[in-house]
């Protein structure tokens, strides 16, 4: 509507001084917000206006916008009828406008206005609702349970189907933040993200212990709370070290674990399990001698408590000698061709 409103400019340097020449509201709404949460200038403007119009006779706030008693029309008028009706009695009109928008008014009063000869009423875009932050999770959740009840393939998946690309995605995000490419981080970013809404869309249909996306993001919320009590209590944490004390005592407190090793995913790489397992034993202050035995593994055990020792993942190092040695084959081929 910029542009709307830089063409009413030039309608209303034409205007003669002095004239009456009305408002024309376009009142914008988000599917995403519950109808009838709309803004308090959205109320103030409704029940003042002389008409209230929408084309759509589906529009989810008709009815409690009724229930205010708010009068809507349901027509749809062209922007030379919207503009006669403002002119010259100072009349205001409100179009409430529909999911699409409405582009064939917009560029009918822009039209009007750009032409330099017309005398506009004062063009405004109100925002009635509009989204919050993570508002488009809502369309995700609707997108997902669309496709778990049509779609052949997704309607009968099940966890264990699911797993493998679980682990697909994550290497991939990962992979994208080690090469620092942005476009591909938030693309992969939504990849992890569709496992966690497509498994909790598995889980609702569950007949013995079903839960749903909301049921996992409140389990992560309180879970977050509660860790963080330097945020969201009175304890204090002034420096990072204090704040992973925290994590650790409250989590411990949550877990009730008997040994540090438990809630290690044995599944994950070997090198990333021998530092998980390597700083869960330094954190709880044991002095646990590395085994000793024959053969690279007990060679690689050792480098990757070295590693975690150090401060540095051994996953992502040998990931990183990884792609210089395919550079290096990558070159070697060059040569050879």
């Amino acid at each position: 509507m910029n542009a709307d409103a830089s063409a009413a400019e030039t309608g209303a340097d034409a205007r003669p001084e002095g004239a009456a020449t009305g408002r024309l509201i376009l009142l914008t709404t988000s599917h995403r917000v519950a109808p009838g949460l709309l803004s308090w200038p959205a109320w103030q403007i409704l029940h003042a206006a002389e008409r209230v119009l929408c084309a759509d006779a589906g529009h989810p706030q008709l009815p409690y916008l009724r229930e205010a008693g708010i009068e809507v029309e349901t027509a749809s008028l062209t922007a030379r009828e919207l503009v006669d009706y403002c002119l010259p009695e100072a009349r205001t009109a409100v179009v409430l406008t529909s999911a699409d928008g409405e582009s064939a008014l917009t560029d009918g009063l822009a039209r009007l206005a750009g032409s330099g000869r017309e005398t506009m009423p004062d063009l405004e875009l109100l925002p009635g609702s509009y989204d919050l932050p993570g508002a488009r999770l809502l369309d995700l959740v609707q997108v997902m349970d669309r496709i778990r009840a049509e779609c052949p393939w997704s309607s009968i998946r099940t966890h264990q189907d699911l797993a493998k690309y679980g682990l697909e995605e994550a290497y991939e995000l990962v992979e994208a933040i080690e090469s620092g490419d942005r476009v591909e981080l938030r693309e992969e970013l939504g990849d992890v993200l569709l496992q966690v809404v497509f498994h909790a869309r598995i889980a609702q249909d569950d007949p013995d212990d079903p839960f749903a996306v909301d049921d996992v993001a409140g389990t992560i919320v309180e879970k977050l709370i509660h860790r963080h009590p330097h945020v969201f209590g009175e304890e204090d944490a002034a420096t990072p070290a204090d704040v992973k004390a925290h994590w650790m005592r409250t989590k411990a407190e949550e877990k009730q674990r008997k040994s540090v090793t438990e809630g290690i995913p044995l599944a994950q790489p070997g090198l990333a399990l021998a530092a998980k397992l390597a700083s869960r034993a330094r954190a709880a202050g044991l002095d646990v001698a590395v085994p000793s035995g024959q053969g690279i593994g007990y060679e690689l055990l050792a480098m990757a408590i070295r590693a975690e020792a150090d401060g540095v993942d051994p996953e992502a190092a040998l990931r990183a000698a990884a792609r210089a040695y395919r550079d290096a084959v990558l070159a070697a081929e060059g040569g050879a061709a």
